[in-house]
């Protein structure tokens, strides 16, 4: 069964839904992807992941940067879709929208909703220790990922997975799910399920200051936030000489002393709880570095509170 869509998606996390709803065979007739942004160094504006994926399969794309004025709710009702698919677009769709498709807005969310609603549902599951997480298709409503369940997929968070890896497994699970639920959408076999009040949490978006590791805080904590925030906004503890040390990967292991204290010459510092060592570390304006390698050009004496 071949329907009429549009698109809806902005970042990597959106573009193999697109490229499985073309490979479907579904007439994908128009993207909507927000507006290019300054990226990089030089902040020159690019645009987004799902928009040059789009023009390279020969989509019409649209970036409007509301859909709240009439021209761009009537220029969405004239397409005349089945269904509008969204994945991480992030623009909110007015009711006008939400109603224009014959079978309304349908959405891909990063999480086994009612849990982790809103901007950053990946990250907050390993960041809370999630045992597991999974993909929700949603029929969309007027509300913040509060519209009624139409088919789900779990997967386990491993000890050790880290969220770009997490990231594409949901991505890839996202896009098998919305295939598969189209056709049942579509002759009204897949029934909805409404979300319960019961276990609703929220997904706050990110926050840079997020990223400094507290070695007062348990070890697995912080190991959760190695894993959970690199590359953005990436996490660091402060030196005692001012620097920033980014903190590319870490685990936890056993010990005990007064947090921040130095354990060994590998790069094991004490925390509120058990011990966190650092593998791979960065000072500022150089490479990557194993943490002992670190530790070798830094004044340092095992036993001695650094951080």
């Amino acid at each position: 069964m071949s329907l009429r869509l549009a698109f809806m998606g902005t970042p990597d996390f959106s573009v193999g839904i697109l490229d499985a709803l073309v490979q479907a065979g579904h007439q994908v007739v128009c993207v909507y992807s927000q507006p290019p942004r300054p990226a990089g160094r030089g902040q020159q504006l690019q645009a987004s992941p799902v928009h040059r994926r789009a023009e390279a399969l020969g989509i019409p794309v649209r970036r409007p940067k509301s859909l709240r004025n009439a021209e761009a709710q009537r220029e969405f009702a004239e397409l005349g879709l089945d269904a509008a698919v969204v994945a991480a677009y992030g623009l909110i769709l007015p009711q006008v929208v939400l109603d224009a498709p014959r079978l309304g807005c349908i959405n891909v969310h990063a999480s086994l909703l009612p849990r982790w609603r809103g901007a950053a549902p990946i990250h907050r599951a390993l960041l809370a220790g999630d045992a597991e997480t999974g993909v929700t298709i949603m029929q969309m409503d007027a509300g913040l990922d509060t519209g009624a369940m139409l088919l789900k997929g779990r997967i386990a968070i491993g000890p050790r997975m880290i969220v770009s890896e997490l990231h594409d497994a949901l991505a890839a699970m996202g896009a098998r799910l919305m295939v598969e639920a189209l056709p049942g959408i579509a002759d009204g076999s897949l029934k909805s399920e409404p979300q319960t009040a019961d276990g609703v949490t929220y997904a706050a978006k990110l926050v840079k200051d997020e990223g400094r590791l507290d070695m007062s805080r348990p070890a697995p904590e912080l190991d959760r936030q190695v894993r959970g925030l690199n590359p953005w906004p990436g996490c660091w503890i402060d030196l005692p000489n001012g620097e920033k040390l980014k903190v590319l990967s870490a685990e936890p292991v056993a010990g005990k002393a007064t947090p921040g204290t130095l354990l060994d010459s590998t790069g094991t510092f004490a925390c509120g709880e058990g011990a966190l060592r650092l593998l791979r570390v960065q000072r500022p304006g150089r490479g990557p570095v194993d943490a002992a390698a670190f530790l070798n050009g830094f004044p340092h004496k095992v036993g001695e509170r650094l951080v």
